[in-house]
């Protein structure tokens, strides 16, 4: 499959839309499309209790998902959103008066919020500050103090686009018996992410950026140690090994993290996440970080061309993302011109952030370049 082949899949590229906008929301590829249209009919005219297909859908997604990030899918369990996920560890971990958890002043909200809800249990949150929007691996592992119980920290920080070194700090938080949990929704779909070589404990992402799948479904990965250390505080039928024995009433949870998934899945969200896992699949996860990386390295010269100064300007490669972002005093502005050209970025905390993905190509990096020239 080539680059041509890929971008007849998103039916926008026929309007002259340009979308560098996947770290908000990924666009709905025709697959997805005709994967979601198939659904719904069956559901309302033939196979309208399709419960068997879904499963068989559950493990093949669980599967691919598993590929991605090397692990097994029986480590993989299906959530609402990020939020959802990362209160599950926050909730889940045993805590002591007095245990730390060290983020950063630069995480999204969902990454804060569930472990600032912490404090009433005694445990203290910790901020590394970031310089220049950036927060390296060094800087996180210099603020570890003995009493730090977890360190959670996004992937790709949502802002800037900076890329933390996971490995680094996954073998420190290994070595000293930390628990390292991971906001991968800005990585998973255009970044590679080994769970086991970083020594990642726990991790969630939502399904509808970068992976082009839909609102309202996420996935968590629980490596089986940790599993063994945390209370499911929120319990359903589902979420035991003797489910469809009704009327038993046998509190023993599963040992897969299917313990986490306590009722109805978002059924049509995980048709349309594994068509999309399907091809990129087929189309290569190599291939796709690859392109991704390009654009991004490309956009960051062309911008810099023309007088604008992005923040990751000075940035090895291996800290690139496929977000790139600069500051600007009218954002808003600039960001209301871009909108009316039919160029969709965003707009956050001051900066325009642009984020396009594998499928997008030069000639569109070139046109957001020579419109921003002019309006800037």
């Amino acid at each position: 499959m080539n680059i041509e082949e890929v971008r007849a899949e998103f039916p926008y590229l026929k309007n002259g839309k340009i979308y560098f906008n996947h770290a908000s929301t990924g666009p709905m590829s025709k697959r997805v499309l005709n994967t979601i249209t198939k659904v719904l009919y069956e559901k309302s005219e033939t196979n309208i209790d399709e419960f068997l297909g879904l499963q068989a859908v559950i493990k093949e997604s669980k599967s691919n998902l598993a590929s991605m990030i090397n692990t097994a899918p029986d480590r993989i369990a299906f959530v609402d959103n990020t939020s959802t996920g990362i209160n599950i560890i926050a909730q889940g971990v045993k805590w002591k008066k007095g245990d730390r958890v060290l983020l950063n002043d630069l995480e999204f909200p969902a990454n804060v919020y569930p472990f600032l809800n912490l404090k009433e249990e005694g445990v203290e949150i910790d901020f590394v500050k970031s310089h220049d929007g950036i927060v390296t691996a060094e800087d996180i592992l210099e603020n570890i103090k003995p009493a730090t119980r977890l360190v959670s920290i996004s992937y790709v920080q949502f802002l800037t686009g900076y890329r933390v070194d996971l490995e680094k700090i996954g073998k420190v938080c290994k070595e000293r018996g930390i628990i390292f949990s991971v906001d991968a929704i800005q990585g998973l779909g255009a970044l590679k992410l080994d769970v086991k070589k970083c020594n990642v404990d726990f991790l969630s992402s939502g399904s509808q950026k970068w992976m082009l799948g839909l609102q309202g479904l996420g996935m968590i990965y629980i490596s089986e140690e940790l599993q063994q250390k945390v209370e499911p505080k929120f319990i359903g039928w589902l979420s035991v090994e003797d489910a469809w024995n009704l009327l038993h009433y046998d509190l023993k949870l599963k040992k897969s993290a299917d313990c986490f998934q306590g009722g109805t899945l978002n059924s049509i969200g995980i048709y349309a996440l594994n068509t999309s896992l399907k091809f990129f699949k087929e189309f290569g996860h190599d291939k796709i970080e690859e392109l991704v990386l390009e654009n991004s390295e490309y956009l960051i010269k062309q911008l810099q061309s023309i007088g604008i100064s992005p923040i990751l300007k000075n940035c090895s490669k291996e800290n690139l993302s496929g977000i790139v972002s600069f500051k600007h005093k009218d954002s808003q502005k600039v960001y209301d011109e871009l909108s009316v050209l039919n160029i969709h970025c965003a707009v956050r905390e001051g900066y325009i952030r642009f984020s396009p993905h594998f499928y997008n190509i030069k000639e569109e990096i070139d046109k957001v370049t020579e419109v921003l020239r002019k309006i800037i």
